[in-house]
């Protein structure tokens, strides 16, 4: 596995294909960053769907309310939900929306961002400065690029785990 410099800031998301390393950008967007770790530590992304997965642009993921495919799946509605915690406002910087890049998916207001996030399988600079960048993959894009594709797809694939690496 990469070496980990900063466990506490740091996820290691299980998929079916292995494990996918990232690291927060506490600096840049720390509530971001403050919430995917207060929601790994629950337990709320293991077993939530890839809902929107798009050839050459991104995955996401991160509907807790509808989209854990263990408890109360709802595909129709998966996409649309968040946590019980409120929403983020955003945290906008210079960092590019590069290929590993973790963003945090929002509606049409820029401070709706709540617990969905999305990996970018490219270089997607149309995004930038419009959604929070707060995380970069540091090891295993291989297995994100592996992920089922469709809006939804039609056997998605999920978040199997999601851990905080100073935990695991």
């Amino acid at each position: 596995m990469a070496e980990i410099k900063d466990p506490e800031n740091t996820i290691v998301i299980t998929l079916k294909d292995g494990p996918v390393v990232i690291e927060l950008l506490t600096d840049v967007a720390p509530k971001h960053a403050a919430r995917m770790k207060d929601l790994a530590r629950a337990g709320a992304y293991d077993n939530v769907a890839f809902h929107r997965v798009i050839e050459g642009f991104m995955a996401q993921t991160g509907d807790v309310a509808n989209a854990n495919m263990e408890k109360d799946y709802n595909p129709g509605r998966a996409g649309t939900g968040g946590s019980d915690m409120p929403d983020l406002p955003a945290e906008f910087s210079k960092l590019p929306h590069d290929r590993g890049t973790l963003g945090a998916a929002r509606s049409q207001n820029p401070n709706s961002a709540n617990s969905q996030f999305f990996i970018n399988f490219g270089d997607n600079h149309f995004l930038n400065g419009q959604y929070t960048v707060y995380g970069r993959v540091i090891e295993g894009m291989e297995h994100v690029d592996k992920i089922a594709r469709g809006e939804p797809p039609v056997n998605p694939d999920r978040m199997i785990s999601v851990k905080v690496a100073a935990d695991a």
